[in-house]
């Protein structure tokens, strides 16, 4: 009996790591975008430097777009820190775009604020 419930306890935990790991292996990557580069430039309306991906939501002609940057380590390593820019500021991203044309969201590769390039994804931006 005590052999089963310890079995029953391993399922159990491995079944829920499972169900927490999918989101966060799902998020990561590039899978759920377009291939091809995309560019839009708007307003920054909210930044957020949080993990797991520093996002800026971008006013487009009134349409607000989520742009995702690279970890915060690795934005902050292309000279993008949470002082770099702020809401109100013009700013165009380049990247690649959600693979679903409903979802105003995109990836950046390289942020420009102030005509300085940020290259959060370096090995990519070499490609613009």
């Amino acid at each position: 009996m005590a052999r089963l419930n310890r079995r029953a306890v391993l399922f159990a935990s491995l079944a829920l790591t499972a169900g927490l790991a999918g989101p966060v292996l799902a998020h990561h990557g590039w899978s759920w975008t377009d291939s091809g580069f995309f560019e839009l430039t708007g307003i920054i309306t909210e930044i957020d430097y949080g993990n797991p991906h520093p996002t800026l939501d971008v006013d487009v002609e009134g349409t607000v777009w989520r742009v995702e940057l690279a970890p915060p380590g690795a934005s902050t390593a292309a000279g993008f820190t949470e002082e770099t820019a702020s809401v109100g500021d013009e700013v165009t991203a380049i990247g690649n775009r959600s693979q679903d044309p409903n979802e105003m969201r995109m990836k950046a590769v390289r942020v420009i604020i102030d005509g300085t390039n940020y290259d959060v994804y370096p090995d990519r931006a070499a490609d613009i």
